[in-house]
């Protein structure tokens, strides 16, 4: 006599010998699944590979981060305006036509720049590189001896820039995270 359930265990006894009862484990095979997985809205249709559901960014619960819209609404060009920023870095030699010339408005689109700045998980991401970087410096001067004059000017040198590139990454983090705030 065998009795089988999905999943189940089933036992199974030889009426015609005295064996122990056979315990065996009885489950159906599941069909084995298609690469993709296509999930449809009312506008487009995304596919994703099996096992990985849509991402936070792709739901529609979450509006879009309009940056232009944030910047206007900020009033962070009339701010740079009157902070001198724009004459400033012009006496520095960075006028538009520079930033023409260099190409930096085009190497900052093959970066993805402006998608980071819309992306959510930028601002954290920030944040925790700025944590990373404002604790190498005093990890470097506590590892490093201070033996040779070259050692101590590694100390300085790893210290200064994970003081700048840490208050850097700070910084940033707060702008995208200001610039990401919808009202």
């Amino acid at each position: 006599m065998m009795m089988m359930m999905e999943g189940a265990i089933a036992i199974s006894r030889f009426s015609a010998s005295n064996t122990p009862l056979l315990i065996r484990y009885m489950a159906t095979q599941k069909p084995t699944p298609s690469t993709t997985k296509t999930v449809t809205s009312k506008k487009t249709t995304t596919v994703f590979p099996v096992g990985e559901k849509p991402r936070p960014g792709n739901s529609s619960s979450t509006p879009p981060v309009k940056l232009l819209t944030r910047v206007e609404q900020l009033r962070l060009l009339t701010k740079a305006e009157k902070a001198g920023l724009l004459s400033a870095a012009e006496k520095s030699g960075l006028s538009l036509s520079t930033i023409e010339r260099l190409g930096l408005l085009s190497k900052a689109e093959e970066l993805g720049i402006l998608s980071a700045a819309t992306d959510p998980s930028t601002p954290s991401a920030l944040f925790s590189l700025s944590l990373g970087l404002l604790a190498v410096g005093p990890v470097c001067v506590y590892l490093v001896p201070e033996d040779y004059p070259w050692q101590i000017g590694l100390q300085v040198v790893v210290a200064l820039l994970s003081v700048v590139g840490g208050s850097a990454a700070f910084g940033a983090s707060n702008l995208v995270s200001t610039l990401q705030k919808v009202n």
